[in-house]
């Protein structure tokens, strides 16, 4: 064979190796999930499948969010970049209007030959208002788009609420009549199924995003759901007395900002907690057909999965409802990227990482080279060997207030350098961080905080870095958080 025939056949032999490398995608997430999750540890709440999905990837047992408040969160973790270089602060922005040059997660797969698809909510949305639009959406960032609409967004008027005529705002749920299929999360489970039906008939190479709306208020799910958790099984968070003398002024803000839920009765705690909880459940639920849709088609082989939430929830804890803090229960999240190539199955990184994380991660799973402006590290390392450390600390923000965590402690500045207040919580000794250290720990812990307040001034500057090759637009009306 001459050495032209041998290097068409050596061409011809690669080629379907190299292709099989370019892993498709399904990317699942919740709105507004914290960890109550089965495979989390959590005691009562059921989510078998989300669990399952654990079993065969790897759970990332102290991911973060980068800002805890769905559109900021959002545009950071899918581009890659932190809010304070996305410049999105809060809701209601299309990234381009500020990073107009931008290549999102999607766009790099779409860039690539892979067909993108959104079902649901990936980018910010007004809910329940925008279900069934494509609310403040990325067009650039997909081939083909579904907006479900069901019967959740019908019924309205049926559903309880602490604030007549608010629902997405604040705690507000509905057992609801009828079955899954009928709400809009189970439209968006059907249409994923049947878009990886096409994806194996027509052998697409796809990312396919999968946003559900639940548990996002108002919790709105099958009364079935509601029936697993009975109201004297609920527990309702307490809070130490004189807890709110040991924590900044703008800490305190924080979990206050909504009069209508401060010291709720406890019979309307419960049921809300019960509320949330059925939601979870029948968000787990349609995560299911979509796991066992790659299963019968045989997709999971060449697929990456990845599970999360845009970031954490209160549901009582420090006597506050819903996201908006710099506590771990605001910023912590789940976390779940299962792989059919990595080594360790089932294993657990404890050690910290971010969301903005995940974009390369995916690039480097699917064999796809990532761009040079991301600021996130993959986490492929540690779904091979789940004792890699990735990180050291995560770094999240909420108005000026920035945190991080470490694998000991949270540290959180308000305010330049510190001048609005200090935190500091022992994370092993008070996982509920109701005991601020900065506040009662005295001399024995001066120097933790100097040498936290050093790193974290070092990760607010990392994270304020001009990002590469991007345009940035600041408007001169838009205050900057630091």
């Amino acid at each position: 064979m001459n050495r032209f025939l041998t290097s068409l056949f050596l061409i011809g032999f690669l080629l379907p190796a190299i292709a099989a490398e370019k892993k498709n995608v399904v990317f699942l997430i919740c709105d507004d999930l914290n960890c109550d999750l089965g495979s989390y540890g959590h005691p009562l709440v059921k989510t078998p499948n989300i669990d399952r999905l654990a079993e065969r990837g790897t759970r990332f047992d102290r991911a973060y969010c980068q800002y805890a408040l769905c559109g900021p969160s959002r545009a950071s973790f899918l581009t890659g970049l932190y809010p304070d270089q996305t410049l999105i602060h809060k809701n209601a922005i299309y990234i381009r209007e500020h990073i107009p040059n931008v290549t999102t997660v999607s766009q790099m797969y779409r860039n690539n030959g892979f067909f993108a698809t959104r079902i649901g909510k990936l980018y910010h949305y007004n809910v329940p208002k925008h279900i069934g639009t494509s609310g403040h959406d990325d067009p650039y960032s997909w081939n083909y788009t579904i907006n479900p609409r069901g019967r959740d967004v019908e019924e309205e008027s049926k559903i309880f609420t602490l604030k007549p005529g608010t629902f997405g705002a604040t705690l507000s749920w509905l057992a609801a009549e009828g079955t899954d299929e009928e709400q809009t999360d189970g439209m968006i489970a059907d249409a994923a199924v049947a878009e990886l039906q096409r994806y194996h008939r027509e052998d697409r190479p796809f990312f396919l995003a999968v946003g559900l709306f639940r548990p996002h208020t108002p919790y709105v799910a099958p009364k079935k759901y509601f029936d697993m958790y009975p109201l004297d099984q609920i527990v309702v968070p307490e809070v130490p007395e004189g807890y709110d003398k040991t924590i900044p002024e703008p800490a305190l803000k924080s979990i206050r900002r909504k009069k209508e839920q401060i010291n709720l009765a406890d019979d309307l705690a419960k049921q809300a907690i019960q509320a949330y909880y059925a939601t979870i459940s029948f968000a787990d639920a349609q995560v299911g057909k979509v796991l066992e849709t790659l299963e019968t088609t045989g997709l999971a082989k060449d697929t990456v999965v990845v599970f999360t939430s845009d970031h954490g929830y209160h549901m009582g804890e420090h006597g506050h409802w819903q996201k908006t803090t710099l506590f771990e229960n605001a910023t912590r999240v789940p976390l779940i990227i299962s792989s059919p190539d990595q080594r360790d199955k089932g294993g657990v990184v404890t050690s910290p990482v971010e969301m903005v994380d995940i974009y390369p991660t995916l690039a480097e799973l699917s064999g796809l080279e990532a761009p040079d402006f991301l600021s996130g590290v993959s986490l492929a390392a540690s779904m091979d060997n789940s004792s890699v450390k990735p990180r050291e600390s995560a770094l999240s923000q909420y108005m000026q207030g920035y945190s991080i965590r470490t694998e000991r402690f949270r540290y959180t500045e308000w305010g330049e350098k510190g001048a609005e207040g200090v935190e500091l919580y022992g994370c092993q000794d008070d996982p509920e961080e109701l005991k601020n250290l900065a506040h009662s720990g005295g001399e024995d812990f001066v120097g933790v905080i100097s040498e936290l307040s050093e790193k974290l001034h070092q990760r607010i500057a990392e994270a304020n870095e001009a990002p590469k090759g991007i345009r940035q637009n600041r408007f001169q009306n838009e205050r900057r958080v630091r």
